[in-house]
Order: C-alpha cells, then sequence, then structure tokens
C-alpha cells in the first residue's frame, strides 16, 4: 500500500513519514512548495519507499492527478499551511475556484473539509493525521516536575472558557491570559506569534507603568502604590475545537512553542488531553523542568 502524505511545514510530516515507513508502507509526498522544508527531498533520496512531488497551494486538480498515478487510496495532512498563505498566496486551478464559490464561509475547517470530500470523491480517503502518531496525544494530568501553582489553575480555568468559545468559531485554538485577563487571542498569525504578541504587550505594560517590577504572583503588591501589579508572568491555554476534525488542524506544541513561551514571559501551558500532539515529548519536558514552566493536560469536558 502507498500512503499520501500531504505535507505542510514544520517535523509534523517527518514525524508521521518515519511513522508510515516504520510500519512498511510506501508514502507518496506532496509536498507544498510554500511551505514543506526541503529537507524532504533528501529523505527521499535515502528511502526508495519515499517520492516526493512539488506542488504549489491551489493545485487540486494535480494533487489528484499525483495520488491516481501513485496508486493512493489513503492520504493524511500532517504539518501546518499557515492560515495566511490559504487566504492570501492561494492560486487556485479550476477545480479549487469551484470548491471556493461553492462555500458558504472561508474558515479554514469548511475549507479543508470540502478538499477532504473532493479527495473521497476521487476515491482517495482523509484519515486522520494521528493515524500514526497516538502515542504522541498527551496523556491527562501534570506533564512536568512542577504542577501549576493557585494563580496558574485560575487562569487555566478562565482561559479553558475563552478559548472554546473562541474555537468553536474557528478563530483560533490557543489565549494567553494573566491574572484571569485575556492578554492575546490566537487568530490567523497562529500560535507562536499569538503569544509573542501577548508577550510584547505585557512588555509594554511594565514600561508604561511608573515603578512598576515583575513579579511572580499577581498578589504582590507594588510597596510604593500599595495595588497590585498585573504580574509578567503568561499561563498559554491551548484547546481543541469542540467539534475538531482530527484529520487536519490537529493542535501540535513543540519545542518551538516551548522556546517562545520563555521568550514572551510565559510560566505555564495547559493543553487538552487525548487532543494535542506533543513532538518530541522527551526534550519537550526536559527543557520545560530546567525553565521551570508548568505544563499540564486537561480532560475533555464539552
Amino acid at each position: 500500500m502507498t500512503l499520501g502524505l500531504i505535507a505542510g511545514n514544520g517535523r509534523f510530516p517527518f514525524l508521521l513519514l518515519d511513522a508510515a515507513r516504520a510500519q512498511g508502507l510506501s508514502v507518496a509526498v506532496a509536498a507544498i512548495r510554500e511551505e514543506t522544508d526541503p529537507e524532504i527531498n533528501d529523505r527521499a533520496k535515502a528511502d526508495p519507499g519515499i517520492t516526493v512531488h512539488w506542488l504549489s497551494l491551489g493545485e487540486l486538480s494535480r494533487l489528484i492527478d499525483t495520488f491516481h498515478k501513485e496508486g493512493v487510496t489513503q492520504t493524511v495532512m500532517a504539518g501546518q499551511v499557515k492560515h495566511k498563505q490559504i487566504f492570501s498566496s492561494i492560486r487556485p486551478d479550476w477545480r479549487l475556484a469551484k470548491l471556493l464559490l461553492n462555500l458558504r464561509t472561508r474558515n479554514t475547517d469548511m475549507l479543508l473539509g470540502a478538499v477532504a470530500k473532493v479527495l473521497g470523491d476521487e476515491g482517495i480517503e482523509l484519515i486522520s493525521s494521528t493515524a500514526f502518531l497516538e502515542p504522541l496525544l498527551a496523556q491527562g494530568g501534570v506533564l512536568t516536575a512542577r504542577a501549576p501553582d493557585e494563580e496558574e489553575l485560575k487562569d487555566i480555568e478562565y482561559g479553558l472558557g475563552v478559548a472554546r468559545a473562541v474555537a468553536a468559531f474557528d478563530i483560533g485554538q490557543t489565549v494567553i491570559i494573566a491574572s484571569q485577563a485575556c492578554v492575546a487571542v490566537e487568530a490567523m498569525e497562529g500560535t507562536d506569534a499569538a503569544i509573542e504578541r501577548a508577550g510584547t504587550l505585557m512588555r509594554s505594560l511594565e514600561a508604561d507603568a511608573p515603578g512598576a517590577t515583575s513579579t511572580r504572583h499577581p498578589s504582590d503588591n507594588d510597596p510604593s502604590l500599595g495595588i497590585p501589579i498585573l504580574r509578567r508572568h503568561l499561563t498559554v491555554v491551548k484547546v481543541a475545537k469542540p467539534n475538531q476534525d482530527m484529520r487536519f488542524d490537529v493542535p501540535v506544541i513543540g519545542i518551538g512553542t516551548l522556546e517562545t513561551m520563555l521568550r514572551a514571559g510565559a510560566s505555564c501551558l495547559s493543553v487538552e488531553a487525548g487532543r494535542t500532539l506533543l513532538f518530541d515529548r522527551e526534550a519537550l519536558l526536559r527543557r520545560a523542568d530546567e525553565e521551570n514552566i508548568a505544563m499540564i493536560a486537561v480532560p475533555r469536558t464539552y
């Protein structure tokens, strides 16, 4: 059997590629010219069970033709395609242009769901991107040596409500919270950019507050002013959508997101158990422990 792999950016496509090859499957990679790491070519050169075909966003007919020639009847999507790429850089062929004209709304779920239907009509089933990577799904409970403290737990509780409401509209899946206040909401820019924006905003608030200094807990007071200071440390809350289609846009956390959190001044990360992939898990949790970052996977309750 030859598995199709529609590859976006990041390490996700490589992890899935390794998992599929470990199961003895040949893999035909549809590499997105605007997103996929060129290293995918090196993998194909070193492994005769891998073929790579480079396509641009919008070439839906060519994707279908390529998979038909490769004998693909099942495919997976792995790796992010930046939302702004989908809605700004895309140059649709006739098939995709027709699909776009028939969409009620042009969010990513609607678009990718329509693409999945077109593929299915052509005899190519789009299966869950976690099909080969279930061991990487976050299990419930505290993941790091340090558990979230009382204030971080309050931020998580508040952030879950906000994040789930936002995710229901397919706007984003991440919010950044400080002292039960929403500092930033992820939108088209993506998770890491939203975290960076939150860090920039918090630094600007500190700079604008005379005599204000970073504090570990929001209960600490400025002795000169006698008022609480919004703490510098942020809590990042990431959720799956209420009706998350695990075939695409699965929540992912990796070292890159953790490093972004450190730059932004975030001290805690909450994800949903069983719905979030943790890449390079051991290295990720080791780095979090080194920096005293708390990570927790909360059960899905909606």
